[in-house]
């Protein structure tokens, strides 16, 4: 009886699965296998994406069980242990999603040397009949993470990515992609050892925010059914309306591949205005995923020197994450971060400019906060995007200073967004909210603006 690996990474589902179809269709028997990995937790998981995991690895298992299988879990470094897994069980092929990050590379690299013939075989959890290693090969899948595979497009200019957003979303649109692959049907495990699903506790030793999204393939799913039978509809034109919330909330889920990328552009109707404008937004993730692929180091590293000298200022980054610069749009979106673990696009675009262009921080500061606190918080979206706020990414325009009293106006007029984050000034009337100053505050400990912007 032969048997296969699927090691899941970002991909905790069992719909359009590339590398748990491969399995199955490789083998008479699969283990389903996620390593807890002690390069990450407990010190590198923040709350809010431990408690997300810990959900949809939860969901993961229960369908899993449902089709005949289970998950299968243990707990150390990813290659020491499915090594182990495999000289448990004589697997012979891991199957595992391609990612873009150094550390995913490091982990494909360090699986392919500890599977090597050369490599000594661990200990195994259980006696195992077999008395030499078996031959077992990785086979890594693409457009598993992203909707298109990082190196299927490709510019004239000889490089291995786009460096403008615009020609890459053209050829986007109109390549080839797989069709949805079907769920399983059915699932025959080993009889191995398994711990148990991992508690947020074990995962990270931090508080998740009290409105912290539940993880899972089954939750997603929902809120994909949900966004396209109505609300994707109004997205084009209400997408930076902060007040309304009209955009989809399908980013955790992306992130952690409880959604497919693939199956979401294609139920996604290109053809509407509405389809259109959310494919461009999956683009544009597809995108910061080239990038950071063939540029890994920009995940710290700006791509180019930024328009503005940086400042070292630890008290005005201390009053921006806590959410007390004295500008009501920064500070309500801020503490949304704290209390969501998420904030609206317009609104990670109007603070991380304001943190970086107005303030004139440290991007870097400001991305890591974002990824301590974002459930969705994705290295390649969340480093390139603070890059494209900062001025010192691609296709990016750095002298374009976000006012943040303009943005107020525009995206939330009438103040009910800024109003439901901020309940010290929810008694101000309408648009009155954004300029605090202008109003009798006395009793209230709001703090004055950090620095003067026009309009004020």
């Amino acid at each position: 009886m032969t048997v296969s690996i699927a090691l899941f990474t970002r991909d905790l589902r069992l719909a359009d699965n590339p590398v748990l179809d491969a399995a199955r269709r490789s083998a008479d028997t699969v283990v389903p296998l996620f390593v807890v990995d002690d390069e990450i937790v407990p010190d590198r998981c923040p709350p809010n994406r431990a408690a997300f995991l810990a959900s949809a690895l939860t969901e993961l298992d229960a369908g899993l069980r449902d089709i005949g299988g289970r998950l299968v879990v243990r707990r150390g470094h990813v290659a020491t242990e499915v090594a182990r897994v495999v000289a448990e069980t004589g697997a012979q092929s891991v199957h595992v999603a391609q990612d873009v990050s150094a550390f995913a590379t490091r982990r494909e690299n360090a699986l392919r040397a500890a599977l090597s013939t050369d490599a000594p075989p661990p200990r195994a959890t259980r006696v195992v009949t077999t008395a030499r290693r078996p031959d077992c090969t990785v086979h890594p899948h693409s457009a598993v993470i992203t909707a298109v595979d990082p190196s299927a497009l490709a510019p004239a200019t000889g490089r291995d990515y786009y460096a403008v957003f615009t020609p890459y979303f053209r050829r986007w649109v109109d390549t080839h992609r797989r069709r949805p692959l079907d769920s399983l049907r059915a699932l025959a495990v080993p009889d191995i050892p398994s711990a148990a699903i991992p508690s947020v506790a074990e995962l990270s030793p931090g508080q998740p925010s009290p409105n912290c999204p539940t993880g899972g393939e089954i939750t997603g799913r929902a809120l994909l059914s949900k966004w396209l039978t109505g609300p994707i509809d109004d997205y084009a034109d209400r997408n930076d309306d902060l007040a309304a919330d009209a955009t989809s909330h399908l980013s955790p889920y992306l992130h952690f591949g409880c959604l497919s990328p693939v199956e979401v552009v294609h139920r996604t109707d290109l053809s509407t205005d509405g389809g259109h404008a959310f494919a461009r937004q999956l683009a544009w993730r597809d995108f910061h995923h080239q990038l950071l692929a063939a540029r890994p180091d920009t995940a710290s590293t700006s791509l180019r020197p930024g328009p503005f000298p940086v400042r070292r200022d630890p008290q005005a980054v201390a009053a921006w994450k806590e959410g007390r610069t004295g500008y009501p749009i920064i500070d309500a979106a801020m503490r949304q971060l704290v209390t969501d673990g998420w904030m609206p696009g317009r609104a990670r675009l109007i603070t991380a400019s304001f943190f970086t262009k107005t303030l004139r921080l440290d991007w870097r500061i400001g991305a890591a906060h974002f990824l301590h606190w974002l459930v969705d918080a994705d290295l390649a979206n969340n480093q390139l995007n603070w890059q494209w706020a900062a001025g010192t990414g691609t296709d990016t325009r750095p002298n374009r200073v976000l006012n943040p009293l303009r943005q107020a106006d525009r995206h939330d007029p009438d103040g009910t967004y800024v109003r439901r984050h901020l309940p010290e000034l929810a008694h101000l009337p309408g648009g009155a909210i954004h300029r605090p100053w202008r109003a009798d505050l006395a009793g209230s400990d709001y703090p004055a603006p950090l620095v003067d912007v026009a309009g004020m």
